[in-house]
């Protein structure tokens, strides 16, 4: 069993906990994930390390409440424990020898950006954060982002925080003035890494996606986070997360994630109405 240390809601649906997990905080580097189980019978839970110390063993998750596996994870509180914390999973994000880099984030995806964003600060990066989020509600880490970057950019979709639109357009706006990277690392939503993808190509930069596809085991031995990168068969958890989003097939991957809507659907709302019933008791 995992003790939770700390527990903190960045917006209403997205909550940080920090869990106390001393071999995981050892080894772990920017890009891993770890897989989680709120309780004993709970789903696996594929969750980016979103931070670690190293002398106190613990290990920061950042998580979105959108099924029932995460309702479960959030309804813990600070000293209660998790079942399962296996890791570190996956391929670190190669970042050794960049020099100037645009780390872009969308969403909760900027979870997993921000500690790239901190190894490439740490490293002596030049490293240009744009971040992107539907509206002022739900932006996460923005102290975090400027802390760690020399150039931060915020956009909303409604623009009721920083500029008005997308990712891409700050992105491209910088593209077209002549800003040069030796790399673009894009994290967040399938589509809009997609569009990330097609706004870097025109320029030749080399643009790496985080990608998160359905996932069980973290092994590589299930097959359920295969996707096509350049015609060939990856593994999420075993070959990335991590690859060169100008040939990822995002299409064909938008359309895997979406094979199991129903049965969340169907989770979520036996959670919300044991939930209900608790509540009346």
């Amino acid at each position: 069993m995992f003790l939770i240390l700390e527990k903190q809601k960045l917006n209403p649906s997205v909550t940080r906990m920090t869990v106390e997990a001393p071999l995981v905080a050892k080894k772990a580097l920017a890009g891993q994930f770890v897989i989680v189980r709120a309780d004993e019978r709970g789903e696996r839970i594929p969750l980016t390390v979103a931070g670690c110390n190293a002398e106190t063993g613990g290990v920061d998750i950042i998580f979105q409440v959108v099924g029932g596996a995460t309702m479960s994870l959030d309804a813990k509180k600070k000293g209660d424990c998790i079942a399962d914390f296996t890791g570190p999973l996956g391929m670190p994000t190669a970042v050794e020898g960049l020099k100037r880099v645009a780390v872009v984030g969308g969403g909760v995806g900027c979870a997993i950006a921000l500690p790239v964003a901190r190894r490439l600060h740490e490293l002596g990066a030049s490293v240009t954060a744009i971040v992107g989020f539907r509206s002022r509600d739900l932006v996460i880490l923005e102290e975090e982002f400027r802390s760690y970057s020399d150039a931060f950019y915020m956009t909303t979709d409604d623009g009721s925080y920083g500029e008005r639109g997308n990712v891409c357009v700050p992105l491209g706006r910088l593209l077209a003035a002549g800003e040069t990277f030796d790399e673009v690392i894009t994290i967040g939503p399938l589509v809009m890494m997609k569009f990330v993808a097609l706004t870097t190509k025109p320029y030749g930069i080399k643009t790496v996606a985080s990608m998160n596809p359905v996932m069980i085991d973290g092994t590589g031995m299930c097959g359920c986070c295969r996707l096509t990168v350049g015609g060939e068969t990856k593994f999420a958890c075993v070959d990335g997360p991590d690859f060169d989003a100008h040939l990822i097939d995002f299409d064909e991957t938008m359309r895997r994630n979406r094979t199991y809507a129903a049965f969340e659907a169907e989770a979520r709302e036996r959670h919300c109405n044991l939930y209900k019933k608790e509540a009346e008791k």
